[in-house]
């Protein structure tokens, strides 16, 4: 860091962003954790990276940038090599006929900022960028996981290798793949068997891609390296066997100059099949654990929904979607800001997705026969003050949590239902009282994920009339743009946003996820409707009139400001009014 914890306090005491009483309690925590107060302040949601790298810049007296927003060219970009810009914390990210400019951890290094400009030929200006910024740019320079995998799979072709060099190319060659899943934002990794070979395929922002091709013979290799990591029988072929294991992958640190390491935990499956075995690793990776509520892209007035619903000690909050739809990641979002020293906090998940210090958190078994439900009763006696359970998925289960929240508890959890709505009548039909319902759930929030435009490539254009027409198709998505835009003369004029495929995003145009929300919160006039056992239909409509904004309504306000598209919408939730 460029200035020290001492001044960086006084520039946040200055601002009037945080009390000293506040900035003196993150302190100490911060001190507890073992991590710098930048870093908690930011990591807790009390301020925003973008706010410390102003406050930081203008201290240093240059402009801030925040450099992973920024279209990089690749010319640009490379002419600082990646080892220089790892080590010294430095981006170039534009230039013109004189002058290049430059982002850099430490503006004050004149030494660097002279081998750029002996290098470039040009005059260097200087911006400041956090170091959170500088490592997501610095990604850019990662090679292609189809480059780096194929680099290990020619070596593997030598007939000259030894046994002891194949097996270290197979260690190689997983240790590879998962580098780059994680690299690149991999939720799950795919190794599927066909006929004659095997595909390796990530799954990214949702959507499964194609990587690179295997031979049979390198499958068998990989699948008894990934067996023997997550602990399984090297000799069962015929089984599905389940996992997890741990890798540690290094990250450079530009301010002490050395690597830092990071466990990265793998959920692994293994099933026979008719070609072979299947792999499926799913990533657990510790940016999801840290995500705030606005991270997650809640509106800010469903997030204030939210916030003041678990500020509740007793009471339901339910986060309903299918599966996939990020709902853990929004409970965890939740469980962040609630822990808190002063009370206790218990889970039962299948399975534990993060590890959370603090929490106690239970893993179902069902050998053991510790279902959600027998988890649950034993939660209980534990003194908690909050509960999460993983999922709701009968009525023993939503028996016993209805009666924790009636009875002292906070509890949070999940459904399977498809919009908020929908999650009511769900619980009537599981058997619980329409009293128990109505009395005890704060909040019912739905949510799905969809693909941001890349921000490196994204441009604005105006939809042709074929595109304003052809919305009229789609009545949901139509009647969402008039409602947010006044009127239909508003669709000729809008400006909409795409990418049009880079290096960055792989040519898909998108990187990264974000989630569509609807928060229903109950009201006299819902609590009414759940004990006349009113449709979902006629809840949707009440809430609606009572301010509810729909996950399409919120879709279509992130398309207008450019964070989706349009096809990302109806792809998770154009058909769930219709």
């Amino acid at each position: 860091m460029t200035i020290t914890s001492e001044q960086l306090t006084q520039l946040l005491l200055g601002s009037n962003v945080m009390t000293e009483t506040q900035l003196n309690e993150a302190q100490i925590a911060a001190t507890k954790s073992g991590v710098p107060i930048e870093d908690y302040l930011v990591d807790a949601g009390m301020i925003s990276d973008e706010h410390v790298g102003q406050l930081i810049a203008n201290h240093l007296r240059v402009n801030y940038v925040d450099v992973a927003k920024q279209k990089i060219p690749d010319d640009i970009l490379h002419m600082i090599p990646e080892a220089v810009a790892r080590a010294k914390g430095v981006i170039a990210f534009a230039k013109d006929a004189t002058t290049i400019s430059i982002a850099m951890i430490d503006p004050n290094d004149l030494e660097m900022r002279r081998f750029v400009e002996k290098r470039s030929g040009l005059m260097v200006e200087p911006f400041y960028t956090t170091i959170k910024n500088f490592r997501l740019a610095a990604s850019r320079y990662q090679a292609s996981a189809a480059e780096a995998v194929q680099k290990i799979l020619d070596r593997l072709q030598s007939p000259t290798l030894t046994k002891n060099q194949r097996e270290q190319s197979i260690v190689a060659l997983v240790d590879t793949i998962l580098h780059y899943a994680e690299t690149n934002g991999t939720s799950d990794v795919h190794i599927d068997p066909m006929e004659e070979q095997a595909m390796i395929r990530f799954r990214i922002d949702g959507i499964l891609n194609d990587i690179l091709p295997l031979s049979k013979t390198i499958l068998e290799m990989v699948v008894a390296r990934v067996k023997i990591l997550a602990k399984m029988r090297t000799d069962e072929h015929r089984a599905a066997q389940d996992g997890k294991m741990s890798f540690v992958m290094t990250q450079p640190d530009v301010i002490d100059k050395k690597n830092i390491p990071i466990k990265i935990d793998v959920r692994v499956s293994i099933v026979p099949t008719t070609q072979g075995e299947n792999i499926v690793l799913r990533l657990l990776s510790a940016t999801n654990r840290s995500l705030t509520l606005d991270d997650l892209g809640l509106a800010s007035h469903d997030a204030a929904q939210v916030r003041k619903a678990i500020q509740n000690s007793v009471g339901m909050i339910l986060v309903t979607g299918p599966t996939g739809s990020g709902k853990t990641t929004t409970l965890y979002g939740i469980l962040k800001i609630l822990n808190q020293r002063n009370v206790n906090i218990a889970t039962i998940e299948d399975p534990v997705e993060y590890a959370v210090d603090g929490v106690t958190q239970i893993q179902v078994n069902p050998k053991t026969n510790l279902t959600f439900a027998n988890g649950l009763r034993a939660i209980v006696r534990q003194d908690p003050n909050i509960i999460m359970v993983g999922e709701i998925r009968d009525h023993e289960t939503a028996d016993i949590a209805i009666n924790s929240a009636m009875t002292g508890h906070l509890v949070l959890s999940t459904l399977h239902t498809n919009n908020a709505a929908t999650t009511l009548p769900r619980l009537l039909d599981m058997g619980i009282e329409p009293f128990l319902v109505a009395s005890t759930i704060h909040i019912a929030m739905a949510q799905r994920l969809v693909r941001k435009v890349c921000e490196n490539c994204r441009t604005s254009f105006a939809p042709s009339d074929e595109e304003v027409a052809s919305l009229a198709t789609q009545p949901v998505v139509h009647d969402a743009f008039i409602k947010r835009l006044g009127n239909e003369a508003a669709l000729l004029t809008v400006r909409l946003y795409r990418g049009e495929g880079c290096r960055l995003c792989e040519n898909t145009g998108y990187v990264g996820r974000v989630g569509i929300f609807e928060v229903l919160q109950m009201s006299a006039r819902i609590k009414e409707a759940i004990l006349t056992r009113q449709s979902s239909s006629q809840i949707t409509a009440i809430a609606r009139s009572e301010g509810m904004t729909t996950m399409v309504e919120d879709g279509i306000d992130k398309v207008i400001q450019g964070v989706t598209t349009i096809s990302e919408i109806l792809r998770v939730a154009g058909s769930e009014y219709e």
